[in-house]
């Protein structure tokens, strides 16, 4: 009994031992929860390097794709909360997923992860074909008004945020157009410079090159504020559209139950990191401003976006695709 006893006491230092060392004192394995080579790996690569420095421990990308993001959330939210796993979660796909896919889904995104930080916000844009005969958002609202059931709009999939800013735009300017969905924005893109269909919602850096050399018409963008790539294309309610604020936002977050110093610690480092004028430089080479935000606010913000993509799901009556 009395070797029972010293063994267990040993462990009971041991844990106490570990959880005495200052976080964190080995790697920290980044999940990204869709191939590499898109907007989330590359956002999440640099965060990965610049909190390897930061941390003083190896940051490591782990990409693991499938079902829309949901495979490699699943995962990071299904692991210890102990910091050692984090995932670099596109927020507002995972925030529509939270509704349109919540039969399927074996995670809750409100219950089962915490918010670190949000890291980035890639704006969208409301572009056309130029053969359509509209110059203002204000007039392809009266063309969409004037037209009901032949104005085609694209979308990059069922539950993108492309398809849902169109979504939304429909149910606040109450016109009738159809939707064309793609599986990805290259082969929507290619559709709509080819006039096979007519307009479409799309993130800045899928479209700037297009809207650059005159092969799309960009009408607004779903900003709060105009956007440094886009000076002179208004926002969507200084185009007469109130309230089409949408963007696709990507940030850090950790299983529940993490502790809340190893939250404050991981938050207090992405701050300074976004605060980096050269890190906000290669963030906006992938589209995405900077956002800087406490755990309480980032949280507070992934709840809005539930929130916000709940309704328009519910009032457009839009099913999983």
């Amino acid at each position: 009994m009395k070797t029972i006893r010293l063994v267990a006491a040993a462990f009971a230092l041991a844990a106490t031992a570990a959880l005495a060392q200052p976080y964190p004192n080995k790697s920290v394995k980044l999940i990204v929860p869709y191939p590499p080579g898109g907007a989330t790996d590359v956002i999440g690569r640099v965060m990965a390097q610049r909190l390897t420095t930061a941390l003083g421990q190896q940051v490591v990308v782990d990409n693991r794709g499938g079902a829309g993001g949901n495979i490699g959330a699943e995962a990071a939210a299904k692991s210890p909360p102990d910091g050692y796993t984090l995932l670099m979660g596109a927020l507002t796909s995972h925030s529509i997923m939270a509704t349109l896919e919540k039969d399927k889904l074996r995670y809750d995104l409100s219950k089962d992860l915490v918010p670190v930080a949000i890291v980035g916000s890639v704006p969208l844009v409301w572009v056309v074909n130029p053969s359509l005969p509209v110059k203002t958002l204000k007039e392809l609202v009266d063309y969409a008004k004037a037209n009901p059931g032949k104005l085609t709009y694209a979308s990059s999939g069922a539950g993108a945020p492309q398809r849902m800013c169109a979504e939304l735009f429909k149910l606040k300017i109450g016109a009738d157009m159809v939707h064309v969905p793609y599986k990805g924005s290259g082969p929507a893109m290619g559709d709509l410079v080819g006039g096979q269909v007519l307009t479409m919602c799309e993130t800045v850096p899928a479209s700037l090159q297009l809207i650059k050399a005159g092969k799309l018409r960009a009408l607004a963008v779903t900003m709060p504020e105009r956007i440094s790539q886009l000076p002179d294309v208004p926002t969507a309610a200084e185009a007469g559209v109130a309230g089409l604020e949408v963007a696709s936002l990507f940030g850090i977050m950790a299983p529940a139950g993490t502790p809340a110093p190893v939250i404050q610690k991981l938050n207090a480092e992405v701050q300074k990191i976004l605060g980096m004028p050269d890190a906000q430089e290669q963030l906006l080479q992938q589209g995405a401003y900077a956002v800087r935000m406490s755990p309480e606010q980032s949280g507070e913000r992934v709840k809005r976006e539930i929130a916000q993509w709940a309704k328009v799901i519910q009032d457009a009556k839009i099913k999983s695709e």
